[in-house]
């Protein structure tokens, strides 16, 4: 691990001094990919140093207790800092640990998030159009910018099925470990004997893919155009303006009608599709290396149950990792953070043994 760090540590000063270079400067298209190259090892650099600062102390220190000579009072003093030495480079260490772990290439991604209303009929449909205001409170409160590509609604405002996008700084680092089965519990408004339902829903969570990361033969695309239909009023445009794709060798339907313009809808459409496939090559690739689901937590099978909402019980609970918070509502007006916290810590966890294993 040193030997790597140390490595990395010579290639950043190595960038610094190239990045002042009046040369390299005037070469926009090598400059822009240095600094980002720069940008990437800042953070390990940082705290590779903090850590070799931190280990020097604390040599230091055991320097001074193993040299005798020391009152009773200073000696105490130095065992408290060497306390504090001993815990602040395994801390750092954890932390390189974690940096030095292979990184999911699409982390830094958009993203596009598909709800469906699974078992439960109307009350399904509602919980679905409570899952995505979560969503879209989660995304606004980082920032974040939300657009639908299409929706099926309800009569009573409830969302067979939606997809829309999310852009904005590591959406899908954090929203990955949304994909798989919501379910909630509670009593439905036209529940009179106040009996209890679960119903389901399912998220998928897939990273915007470039064109280029997707082998797509246009033939394989067949372009329908028509006028947009459903519940919305001015949203809904009078023209025909919306978009379906149909990928002939996959089945894969996609339809966007949201966008204001033909061109736009046709644009957007395509960005899911290319991210449709790009999520099936990954999936192939996965399958053929390990015969086996993947090993991130909650980013791959859609079929997993991964989180109950228990509204009698104020509750949510994520079967994944075992958490259970008594705070629904503040989870449903889009404070996910904890939850998703806890599951990027388990999955650094996961990593790191299989890092040790290995």
């Amino acid at each position: 691990m040193l030997e790597k760090l140390a490595a990395a540590e010579n290639r950043y000063e190595e960038l610094n001094l190239r990045l002042s270079d009046p040369e390299c400067i005037a070469n926009r298209e090598l400059y822009a990919a240095l600094l980002s190259e720069h940008a990437g090892l800042e953070e390990i650099v940082t705290v590779y140093r903090n850590f070799k600062k931190a280990a020097a102390e604390r040599e230091e220190v055991l320097g001074l207790l193993d040299g005798g000579g020391v009152d009773p009072e200073f000696r105490e003093l130095l065992k408290t800092e060497l306390e504090d030495k001993n815990r602040e480079t395994k801390e750092l260490e954890q932390q390189l640990k974690i940096l030095l772990t292979p990184k999911d290439p699409n982390d830094a991604k958009n993203v596009f998030i598909e709800i469906r209303a699974g078992a439960g009929g109307e009350e399904a449909a509602l919980f679905a159009a409570v899952l995505y205001r979560m969503y879209v409170h989660y995304a606004e409160g980082r920032g974040w910018s939300v657009e639908t590509v299409d929706v099926s609604e309800t009569e009573l405002g409830g969302i067979k099925e939606i997809v829309f996008s999310v852009d904005g700084k590591g959406a899908y680092s954090r929203l990955k470990y949304e994909s798989g089965v919501h379910r909630v519990q509670r009593v439905p408004t036209t529940e009179s004997s106040g009996r209890i339902h679960t119903s389901t829903a399912t998220v998928a969570v897939l990273p915007e893919a470039e064109a280029a990361s997707v082998q797509l033969d246009p033939d394989d695309v067949e372009i329908d155009i028509f006028r947009s239909s459903g519940a919305g009023g001015q949203h809904i445009n009078k023209t025909d303006s919306a978009i379906r794709l149909t990928h002939k060798p996959t089945g894969i339907v996609v339809t966007c009608q949201d966008q204001r313009s033909q061109l736009k809808n046709k644009e957007k459409a395509f960005k899911v599709l290319y991210s449709r496939l790009y999520e099936l090559e990954v999936q192939a690739k996965e399958a053929a290396v390990s015969g086996e689901r993947r090993a991130q937590v909650g980013t791959g099978d859609r079929s997993e149950r991964i989180r109950t909402y228990n509204y009698p019980q104020n509750r949510v609970t994520d079967h994944r990792i075992d958490l259970t918070l008594y705070r629904l509502e503040a989870v449903l007006e889009g404070d996910l953070d904890e939850i998703i916290d806890a599951l990027i810590t388990d999955d650094q966890a996961r990593k790191l043994a299989k890092a040790d294993e290995n």
